[in-house]
């Protein structure tokens, strides 16, 4: 019987194992061996084996993170997130050349476990490039813009809104009160009245529980768990506290579901009254086709995904508006001349006005560039090879176009970290857009809705202000101004005294 030292230390039931080690090593090296080689790659931090820079990031405040690297490694950089390839384009002239010069090259979305796991990746937001997302954003995009359904134009559905949010506002009779629900029950309607056919009272328990399941949604996909997801997509299905993040969604879409059933059973193609109905409309044309982007699933997450995207940013930005008027009073003043001299008291905004208004106007734009509400808009996806400032970005990587390193530049803006007015006027009181402002993102990806909530901001906001001196309530103290971070930027919780105002 042959007898070796090396059998005697490496029993047979252990190289196995050995050359396991062994090949896992040899991967490692390789690994590590091609990135000190690279291959035009954008710099970024070293990965460690397996985690990648896990652990150079804050998923509790990733925008910070993401700013931090800038500074060490530039414009364009590299990240690993356990497997995922990850490239971060910050600046204007990166991310125009990233989302607009080479926009269908970016054009994708990567695969996100926590959304797609119930469907998500099915609906507009989130669909893979390709001929499916191209039908759904030229339907949703013409239907928003509204194509004569109902009796009432988009416009009109929003100064009713804005009508009824004074009368709750003043129903508060000058008492302090936290405007968060109120700003996005009237959100939520206009998107109501769009994709349903109508709006809810604000007393509605199913609308304000909506509104809370958004708030909850947000915050339960943002952290570690969810990229840990992406590296083992079977925890998802195991049970544990991370379960309540999916049970939220299939609270969501089961209410959204009900709406459509009753859509269904109700549908008239003589009488188009929604959203939900047009795409029905849609769906009876295809008469069964497999390949069509219309059926009944697709129809549920578009309709997700515009209840979601058309009612949380908007609200989220309303908010920031009026805590502005807060912590600057003498803007708030200057917000009430201008209304005075071209409104008046007496009938409410409309779009016409935006134009005579430059300063209120700049007053709402500086709230979206100051407030930047959605930091990192929703990731890209490298729809093919291509080359960014220079550097090679390969098929399928992840790109996070950095809003942030845009809205807060300080080659682009003259205070970035103030919130200054003056940033969209010149020298005239003239107002000016000035290039580096995209908070609704940019090229073919860029918000659907983003004329929708251009409307609602100026018409909601500019009714409110009509109306209404906003103040600190006196037995409280100055409201902070710190974002809150969960995928997106918003205020902390703050109460405020809608005072009638009776300006002639």
């Amino acid at each position: 019987m042959e007898f070796s030292i090396f059998s005697w230390v490496f029993p047979p039931c252990c190289t196995t194992v050995l050359i396991g080690l062994a090949v896992v090593v040899l991967v490692l090296v390789l690994g590590l061996m091609k990135r000190i080689k690279g291959s035009n790659k954008p710099p970024g931090p070293f990965p460690l084996p397996f985690l990648g820079n896990i652990l150079s990031m804050d998923f509790n405040n990733l925008p910070l993170s993401l700013s931090k690297l800038r500074k060490r490694y530039g414009n364009i950089f590299s990240l690993q997130l356990f497997h995922e390839n990850v490239v971060v384009l910050n600046g204007y002239d990166t991310i125009k050349e990233g989302l607009v010069l080479k926009s269908e090259d970016t054009a994708d979305r990567p695969p996100f476990p926590v959304i797609d796991h119930l469907g998500f990746n099915k609906g507009l937001a989130f669909a893979r490039y390709g001929q499916q997302w191209k039908e759904l954003r030229r339907f949703a995009v013409f239907t928003l813009k509204n194509f004569g359904m109902g009796k009432k134009t988009i416009e009109e559905r929003v100064r009713e809104e804005a009508r009824y949010l004074c009368e709750a506002f003043q129903n508060k009779q000058g008492h302090p009160f936290d405007p968060f629900l109120l700003l996005h029950n009237a959100v939520s309607n206009v998107m109501c009245s769009i994709v349903v056919g109508e709006r809810f009272e604000y007393s509605n328990l199913k609308l304000q529980r909506m509104i809370y399941l958004f708030r909850e949604m947000f915050t339960l996909e943002t952290g570690l768990i969810p990229q840990m997801f992406s590296l083992m997509p079977w925890l998802m299905r195991i049970p544990g506290p991370h379960q309540k993040v999916f049970k939220v969604q299939k609270v969501f879409l089961d209410f959204l579901q009900s709406i459509i059933n009753k859509h269904m059973d109700t549908w008239d193609p003589g009488d188009c009254r929604d959203f939900i109905d047009a795409f029905i409309g849609e769906i009876k044309k295809a008469n069964g086709n497999p390949k069509s982007s219309f059926n009944e699933i697709t129809l549920l997450f578009t309709t997700a995904n515009l209840f979601v995207g058309g009612s949380e940013t908007t609200s989220i930005t309303l908010r920031w508006a009026i805590l502005m008027m807060l912590l600057n009073p003498h803007i708030q003043d200057k917000v009430h001349e201008e209304i005075n001299q071209v409104i008046g008291h007496d009938r409410t905004p409309t779009m016409k006005d935006q134009i005579n208004m430059p300063y209120t106007n700049a007053v709402i734009h500086e709230t979206q560039r100051y407030g930047d509400i959605f930091p990192m808009s929703l990731f890209h996806m490298a729809y093919r090879d291509t080359k960014l400032q220079g550097f090679n970005i390969p098929k399928g990587t992840t790109i996070i176009a950095n809003l942030t390193s845009v809205l807060k530049d300080e080659t682009k803006w003259e205070k970035p970290h103030k919130f200054y007015p003056e940033h969209f006027l010149d020298g005239k009181g003239h107002f000016v857009q000035p290039e580096a402002f995209i908070p609704f993102s940019a090229g073919k990806r860029v918000c659907a809705g983003e004329p929708l909530a251009r409307m609602e901001l100026f018409i909601f906001f500019t009714t409110l202000l009509q109306h209404f001196d906003f103040q600190i309530p006196g037995d409280q103290a100055t409201p902070c101004a710190d974002p809150v971070f969960a995928f997106t930027h918003s205020p902390l919780p703050f109460q405020i005294c809608a005072m009638e105002n009776y300006y002639e």
